[in-house]
């Protein structure tokens, strides 16, 4: 074989090595459908083998390709126009004919995700994810205007400044959330342009933004189409084909579980850097001084619905377990019957003496994305799967330890946790600064763990949330916003033709 061999062909069985001492087999599913022009990805993680047909691998280069090209002319736009841009798309999602549009195909996507068992809970458009969007648009508009100057050095005859530039395409791999387009559009504040993949549950939407928002807002703005690109596929090898382009600056993942730790394997083994979500959920620790009122509010409004940074493990110390386990039941039940529901609880393994036996034996309904089913309301979870982030749809369901101490559960946190949003109730300040040093998080807080979102926190539409799972990161937070898409370049300036050191 030759170096420039193309691979044609898999057969059954074909050892494929990773990892550098371990090797997987091609199934016969996928040496039937693997033809000439595809493309294999190896991931080095895990020995997965992804199969990247010709035509998605295609779709995605010539995105790409757009999305480059764009990137070129952005700097040769007229004064203002990014703005402008930022102005039409949010004035199109005011328009109520417009967004009308966007709700008929969300509500198609909709109805084909419950026919086929699928989660809606964050697919289904409403008022206040529109206005968020909207709000979203209209901020990035004062980015725009942000000087690129970050610094000056002065020497006797020249000066180094540093500046702020674009870094280049921008790859978005989406779980089905429609509003991910505001989000991702705040590229474009800085100079960048991005490439999009969003779940086939959410394409339709997506699609519909695109033609009656998206599209008309660039070109009267006078900006490239490429500038903002939807991969219009519903095959998930999009996602691996985009976060395998070299060409990308940056990988953004937004979702959670498998498919994102994945994907982000995949940017990695490229080169590419990667803002990678991964697995969520969030954890609070209830300290012996913790208010018990305070305790049961933080607990309810940790629980108003299911996103990345909902309360998904409380810990409680043994000391104060009397008094606070029938607060947190008391809390978690208040946050189902909110929402109509009823409520599902975890309990560690070895936690169960501290808990009425009758949770364990009444039976709840849950409403999954299948449907509706009957399980008890308790149920016990072995320690390893303390990591575990409930994904549930209307039906509050959280895990709960009964711990020794702060300490215990802060361990705990730090062995089995995505390591992302970690809050401690307590009033006693030396807590909280013992807990701040030794939690391995990105978030942490005293309060309602929801508060972890860019736009809420910080007044900025992040483009994505980074836990600490993969380790922690580099010069930055944990919240991704346009302001970060950017390099340092120095500049010189020489008032001496004659300089030598």
């Amino acid at each position: 074989m030759t170096a420039d061999s193309r691979l044609t062909r898999l057969e059954a069985g074909m050892v494929i090595p990773y990892g550098g001492d371990r090797y997987t087999t091609v199934s016969d599913a996928l040496a039937t459908a693997f033809q000439p022009g595809d493309r294999l990805q190896v991931v080095q993680r895990t020995g997965a083998l992804l199969h990247i047909p010709a035509a998605v691998q295609h779709l995605v280069e010539d995105a790409v390709s757009a999305a480059a090209d764009a990137f070129r002319e952005l700097p040769r736009a007229a004064p203002g126009a990014v703005a402008s841009f930022y102005d039409r798309f949010a004035d199109a999602l005011e328009n109520e004919a417009t967004w009308q549009s966007i709700v008929d195909a969300n509500q198609a996507d909709v109805r084909r995700a419950q026919d086929r068992g699928r989660s809606t809970t964050r697919l289904t458009v409403s008022d206040r994810m529109r206005a968020d969007m909207i709000a979203g648009l209209r901020s990035w508009v004062a980015m725009t205007g942000i000087s690129p100057m970050v610094g000056k050095v002065d020497h006797p005859d020249w000066t180094v400044e540093s500046v702020r530039v674009p870094l280049g395409v921008i790859g978005f791999v989406f779980e089905g959330r429609p509003n991910v387009f505001a989000d991702a559009a705040g590229v474009l504040a800085t100079g960048n342009a991005a490439v999009l993949r969003i779940g086939s549950d959410a394409l339709g939407t997506a699609r519909a933004i695109v033609r009656h928002a998206l599209h008309p807002a660039l070109a009267a703005a006078g900006l490239p189409t490429g500038a903002v690109t939807l991969l219009d596929a519903e095959d998930r090898a999009a996602g691996w084909a985009l976060f395998s382009d070299r060409r990308l600056a940056l990988a953004v993942a937004r979702g959670s579980g498998h498919a994102v730790l994945e994907l982000g394997s995949v940017a990695r083994q490229a080169g590419i850097p990667v803002s990678a979500h991964g697995t969520g959920g969030a954890w609070m620790v209830a300290d012996p001084t913790a208010d018990t009122a305070r305790f049961g509010a933080v607990v309810q409004n940790s629980l108003d619905r299911k996103v990345c940074n909902t309360l998904n493990v409380c810990c409680i110390p043994v000391s104060r377990a009397a008094e606070l386990v029938p607060v947190f039941l008391d809390a978690l039940r208040l946050a189902g019957s909110a929402r109509g529901q009823d409520a599902r609880l975890h309990v560690l393994a070895g936690s169960e003496a501290y808990l009425p036996h009758e949770v364990f034996t009444q039976q709840v309904k849950v409403q999954r994305a299948e449907g509706a089913s009957q399980e008890p309301f308790a149920t016990l979870l072995p320690e390893e799967a303390l990591g575990q982030e409930w994904e549930w749809e209307d039906t509050p369901e959280v895990t709960l330890a009964i711990v020794q101490d702060v300490d215990e559960a802060v361990a705990l946190f730090n062995r089995w946790s995505p390591r992302f949003v970690a809050s401690l109730i307590a009033a006693d300040p030396a807590a909280h600064a013992r807990f701040r040093a030794d939690i391995d998080a990105p978030f942490v807080g005293d309060g309602f763990t929801r508060w972890v979102d860019g736009q809420y926190a910080l007044g900025l539409p992040e483009l994505g949330l980074s836990n600490w799972e993969n380790g922690r990161l580099l010069g930055r937070g944990g919240v991704l916003s346009g302001a970060d898409l950017t390099a340092l370049r120095l500049v010189a300036t020489h008032q001496s033709p004659a300089q030598h050191r």
